[in-house]
C-alpha cells in the first residue's frame, strides 16, 4: 500500500515541527509539502536530510504536491480559507487549530459533505486526553456538581480553551441537563460558565496543557487528570485521524468515534 501524501498547514510553529518531525518517522505516510504564513524559503529541511516545497499560500502547496491530506495547526482566523480551498480540490482535512465558532464547524461539516471529502476536526489529539474527557462524561451522569482548571502555557491564544469546552459540553450532553450550580452563585469572577460548569484558565510558562475535572456530591469529590509533559504526546491521535480521514466523508468531531468509544 502506498503511503497517505500530507501536507502539513502551520508548518514552522510550534506543533507543526513536531508533527513534521513524526511523519517523517511514520513509515504509512509521506510528507509531500509544507505551508507556513511565515515561510520565507522554497523548501523545508527534513529530519532525515531530506526536503519538501515550502509556502505561505496553501494553493501552489496543493496543485504541486498533491497531497491526499492536509493537517493544519495554524490559527483559528486561517482555518475557513484552507478549509474552502481543500474541499473544493478534493483534499481531505485534520484539523488541530482550536477556537473555532460554531458556525464555522457546521460550515466545514456542509463543505466536507457537499465536496464528499472527510474532515476530522479534534478539540485535543491526546489520547489521554480523549479518555479524560470520556470518563468525565460517565462521572457526570452521577454527580451534580463539576467545574474544570485548565492550564496551559502563555502562548496559547484562546481561553478557554477548546477541550475544556468540549467537555463541559460532552459532560452536560450526556446527563441531558446543565450542572448544579452552587446556591446563590452571583460572581462572574470565578471562570466562564458553560452548561452549569465553571471554567477556570490558567496560562503561565513552565505550562503545555493540563486540564482538570472535579465533580462534587455530598461528602465527596472526584478528580480527573490529564497532564502532558511534551507535544509528542498528541502525534499518534494525528497520525490515528490522517489513516482515518481517507476513509470518511463528511465531518468526524473529536476521536471517540476513532476510539471506538462511542457508535
Amino acid at each position: 500500500m502506498k503511503p497517505i501524501r500530507v501536507a502539513v498547514h502551520g508548518a514552522l510553529g510550534k506543533m507543526g515541527q513536531t508533527l513534521v518531525d513524526a511523519l517523517c518517522r511514520e513509515p504509512e505516510m509521506q510528507i509531500v509539502g509544507a505551508t507556513d504564513i511565515k515561510a520565507t524559503e522554497d523548501y523545508l529541511p527534513l529530519p532525515d536530510a531530506g526536503r519538501v516545497p515550502l509556502s505561505p499560500e496553501l494553493e501552489p502547496i496543493l496543485t504541486k504536491c498533491q497531497p491526499q491530506v492536509v493537517v493544519d495547526f495554524s490559527t483559528a482566523n486561517a482555518v475557513m480559507p484552507l478549509v474552502e480551498l481543500a474541499t473544493e480540490r478534493g483534499v481531505n482535512l485534520v484539523i488541530g487549530t482550536t477556537g473555532l465558532a460554531a458556525d464555522d464547524i457546521k460550515e466545514i461539516d456542509r463543505l466536507a459533505k457537499a465536496k464528499g471529502v472527510g474532515v476530522v476536526i479534534a478539540p485535543n489529539f491526546a489520547l489521554g486526553a480523549v479518555l479524560m474527557m470520556h470518563l468525565a462524561k460517565i462521572a457526570g451522569q452521577y454527580l451534580d456538581h463539576a467545574e474544570i482548571i485548565e492550564l496551559h502555557h502563555e502562548g496559547k491564544l484562546d481561553a478557554p480553551s477548546g477541550t475544556a469546552l468540549a467537555t463541559a459540553k460532552a459532560m452536560a450532553q450526556a446527563r441531558g441537563k446543565s450542572f448544579a450550580t452552587p446556591p446563590g452563585e452571583k460572581s462572574n469572577s470565578r471562570g466562564k460558565q458553560v452548561e452549569g460548569i465553571s471554567i477556570h484558565s490558567v496560562r503561565l510558562p513552565g505550562l503545555l496543557a493540563h486540564q482538570e475535572v472535579i465533580l462534587g456530591g455530598a461528602g465527596q469529590t472526584l478528580s480527573i487528570r490529564h497532564d502532558t509533559s511534551g507535544r509528542e504526546c498528541f502525534m499518534p491521535g494525528v497520525m490515528l485521524a490522517i489513516k482515518a480521514v481517507v476513509k470518511r466523508k463528511g465531518l468526524s468531531y473529536g476521536l471517540n468515534s476513532l476510539l471506538g468509544l462511542e457508535k
